[in-house]
C-alpha cells in the first residue's frame, strides 16, 4: 500500500454529512465487489468516536497500490455523486508513516428479530429471550459507522469501524469488499 486517494464530501445544505457518506461509501463497496478487489483498503482520517459524536467525518481514504487505484478510478463508480465529492489525485504514502488495522466491528444490539432467532434456537418463548437482551440493548456503542446496503444480499444495516492502534510496522493480509480487514493495516497519517 504505497498509494492514497483522498475523497472529501462537499457541504450540502440538503443532505447530512453522514448520508453522504453512506452513499460515497456504498458506491465504493459495489465498485470493489465488482472489481473482487481484495487489495484496496479504506480509513476515515477524521472519524470520532464516542455515543453523541461518533461519525466517520468527511473524508474517505482509499489505499492501494498505484496500478489499483488507477484501475478503480477509471471505472465510473462515482457517476451521481461526483458533484457532491472533491477527489484529489492518486498521491505517494508519506514515507514515516504509522500503520493501522480498519475494522468492521460487530455488536449485539438487542434487537427484537435476533432475541426471536435466539428463542427458537434455544426453546424459548421470545419474551423470555427479550428480557436476556435487554441488558445488551442498553449498551452505548462508540464507534463511528455508516449506512449501508449489502451488494450480495441487498440488506441494510449499520456498519461499525474501528480504526485500531497505530502501529510502526505494516501487517499484511487480504481486504473485503468494503475495504476493510481483520489482519491487514493501511498506512496512518
Amino acid at each position: 500500500m504505497d498509494h492514497y486517494i483522498d475523497i472529501r464530501l462537499r457541504p450540502d445544505p440538503d443532505f447530512p454529512p453522514a448520508m453522504l457518506m453512506g452513499a460515497l461509501y456504498g458506491k465504493l463497496h459495489r465498485a470493489l465487489f465488482d472489481l473482487d478487489a481484495n487489495d484496496i483498503g479504506v480509513s476515515f482520517p477524521e472519524h470520532k468516536t464516542g455515543v453523541r459524536a461518533r461519525t466517520p467525518g468527511d473524508r474517505l481514504r482509499i489505499h492501494g497500490k498505484r496500478t489499483r487505484l488507477d484501475l478503480l478510478m477509471t471505472r465510473p463508480w462515482l457517476k451521481g455523486i461526483n458533484e457532491l465529492v472533491e477527489c484529489a489525485e492518486i498521491s505517494t504514502v508519506p514515507v514515516e508513516s504509522q500503520h493501522r488495522n480498519v475494522r468492521r466491528r460487530q455488536f449485539n444490539t438487542g434487537s427484537p428479530s435476533r432475541a426471536k432467532r435466539y428463542a427458537k434456537r434455544h426453546d424459548m418463548t421470545p419474551d423470555d429471550a427479550q428480557a436476556l437482551y435487554r441488558d445488551v440493548a442498553q449498551r452505548r456503542i462508540e464507534l463511528p459507522f455508516v449506512q449501508m446496503a449489502s451488494r450480495s444480499s441487498s440488506e441494510r444495516f449499520a456498519l461499525f469501524i474501528e480504526h485500531g492502534q497505530p502501529q510502526p510496522e505494516p501487517s499484511s493480509g487480504q481486504f473485503n469488499h468494503y475495504g476493510l480487514s481483520k489482519d491487514a493495516t493501511i498506512p496512518w497519517f
